[in-house]
């Protein structure tokens, strides 16, 4: 089976985090990148790619679907990748979209350059919050922590699922490699949720000292 054909079924080693957890990190990536990045794996529908890109890039880039419609088609005209109709006589026809040479070059420039400067400058509503939180009473501010500390656990018990998802995709598709870092982009995503857990949990105890 083709890396493009299992990704498209049902890829889940990167849930979807409650996206006031997850920082939006600072570093300029293109969301083009990250659908040069799919399609490197293997030809694959616009449904494909949206919900490919929904299952495991919205750990760290958020997109909708028709803004990857609309980088498509922008990608298209650039020559980074193809499309043709797939005639199908049993249901309705479907767009395939495939990498070029042009594509595969661009993703490499883009991987090779040097663009971590602002990776740790980073946007976070929760933060945004506590900061201000001195205008709300400490049982509050501690409610939230409270909260905020539930909503990590879930998190880690997802993550904890999808490593294994991780280790079932890479014997299906047998790819060794890609599959290491696969898991090292889960395994940030478990230290940091273990490591917002923590925070809120020494806060809440912060506060408390206060009552």
């Amino acid at each position: 089976m083709r890396l493009g054909d299992w990704l498209s079924i049902d890829f889940i080693p990167l849930v979807e985090y409650n996206k006031s957890i997850i920082y939006n990190g600072g570093m300029p990536m293109s969301l083009k990148h990250g659908l040069l990045g799919l399609l490197n794996y293997g030809n694959m529908t616009g449904y494909d790619i949206d919900r490919t890109f929904k299952d495991s890039l919205f750990l760290f880039w958020q997109a909708q679907t028709s803004q990857i419609y609309r980088e498509l088609n922008t990608m298209e005209k650039l020559g980074w990748l193809t499309s043709e109709i797939v005639i199908q006589t049993d249901k309705p026809n479907k767009k395939l979209y495939s990498i070029t040479g042009a594509g595969k070059q661009e993703l490499s420039n883009w991987l090779n350059e040097n663009s971590l400067d602002n990776e740790f400058r980073s946007r976070s509503t929760f933060l945004m919050k506590l900061f201000f939180s001195g205008e709300r009473s400490i049982s509050e501010n501690i409610a939230m922590l409270k909260d905020y500390k539930a909503r990590c656990l879930n998190e880690l018990e997802e993550l904890d699922k999808a490593m294994g998802n991780i280790e079932r995709y890479r014997q299906i598709a047998e790819v060794n490699q890609d599959s290491v870092y696969w898991q090292l982009t889960a395994r940030f995503g478990t230290l940091h949720i273990k490591a917002c857990h923590d925070f809120a949990e020494e806060a809440i105890k912060t506060l408390e000292g206060l009552q």
